[in-house]
């Protein structure tokens, strides 16, 4: 994962995840979801899409990015929607690893300051405290 986080930050110059979909190509579009749901990854086709609920502030709609471009990355041929309809497999391995995704990417160009908590290095990256608590 962080060989990849890497090799995206190099290629695109940023750690910015709508900058990193848009030069793969992932088409970005929002929508209104219903409460719990903040956005989702899919592939149509050849095209790939990640929704991010409108509805977000720019924080969150980054992380949700951030996390959707994870599940790209690292989790392409696998459909969430054919996963739940399909398997009883549990799906939470993938979400967790799409949230270490979204934080590694999110603190990739940025370095702990001496001194500084954990948390307050989380929040100037912008990552939301409900994933501080990620073992990575």
């Amino acid at each position: 994962m962080d060989d990849i986080i890497h090799k995206l930050v190099r290629r695109f110059k940023t750690n910015d995840p709508f900058v990193i979909a848009k030069g793969l190509n992932i088409i970005i579009r929002h929508a209104e979801f219903d409460k719990g749901t903040r956005g989702f990854y899919y592939r149509r086709l050849r095209r790939r899409f990640i929704v991010i609920d409108n509805g977000l502030s720019e924080e969150w709609q980054r992380v949700v990015c951030a996390h959707e471009l994870g599940h790209d990355r690292l989790h392409s041929g696998l459909s969430q929607f054919w996963i739940d309809e399909h398997t009883f497999f549990n799906t939470g391995k993938y979400e967790r690893q799409a949230n270490i995704f979204a934080v590694k990417l999110l603190t990739h160009s940025t370095e702990q300051e001496l001194g500084e908590s954990e948390e307050a290095y989380l929040l100037r990256c912008g990552v939301p405290k409900q994933l501080h608590n990620l073992k990575m």
